[in-house]
């Protein structure tokens, strides 16, 4: 066996090991479709939010049902966003796991779900309390830096670009702090902007690669 032998044996090994180790069917196009959901709800708030402020110069006030009234649609619009991204994502992630004849949920997508979803539920309980307690300005960098620890965290079992992703999203929050009452535009830098170019890059960077082999 000659040294080109041996150096492609290694390489055989160490994508058996990596594959064995961390998940890596995730599709780089979940990252584009999560950024357009993010962008077009971004887009819908904004909307509503402008309205809002519209008819609050024209009268001068609002009763007191109306500003509870806002909230409660623009969290059912975060939870629309959420299960239309999470199902687009799914869905994008099993079909490259299916042409990677590999598993979608095994062992090492379980961690991934676990260290993923710690920091996301705890920052979810956090968000409420800060929205129970009249703090709507800190939601939405709250949420960047919730959503950028869970990536990091979720990193050790993925690819090392998610890692990047979250660093970004965790400067970006941190940012939005001293720059309060403009969260909706840093929301839809980091959860539109950021994945799509994010994806963008994974998807050049790991499967257009394999489609041109």
């Amino acid at each position: 066996m000659n040294e080109q032998q041996h150096l492609e044996t290694l390489s055989d090994i160490k994508r058996i090991m990596e594959r064995s180790s961390r998940f890596i069917s995730l599709s780089g196009l979940s990252g584009v479709w999560a950024g357009i959901c993010g962008l077009a709800g971004a887009a819908v708030a904004y909307n509503w939010l402008h309205n809002y402020y519209l008819e609050w110069d024209a009268r001068g006030g609002y009763s007191s049902g109306e500003l509870p009234a806002l909230r409660f649609k623009l969290l059912v619009l975060a939870a629309v966003v959420l299960a239309i991204t999470l199902a687009g994502g799914a869905y994008f992630t099993w079909r490259r796991a299916r042409r990677n004849n590999a598993s979608i949920w095994d062992a090492t997508s379980r961690k991934v779900a676990i260290n993923l979803g710690l920091p996301l539920v705890s920052g979810g309980f956090f968000i409420l309390g800060l929205m129970y307690n009249n703090y709507e300005p800190l939601v939405a960098p709250s949420c960047l830096v919730f959503y950028g620890l869970a990536l990091v965290n979720a990193s050790k079992y993925t690819l090392t670009d998610i890692r990047y992703l979250g660093i970004t999203e965790i400067i970006l929050g941190i940012l939005n702090v001293f720059f309060l009452r403009r969260g909706l535009y840093f929301w839809a830098v980091g959860f539109g902007v950021l994945h799509i170019v994010y994806g963008i890059i994974m998807w050049w960077k790991y499967e257009r690669v394999k489609r041109t082999v």
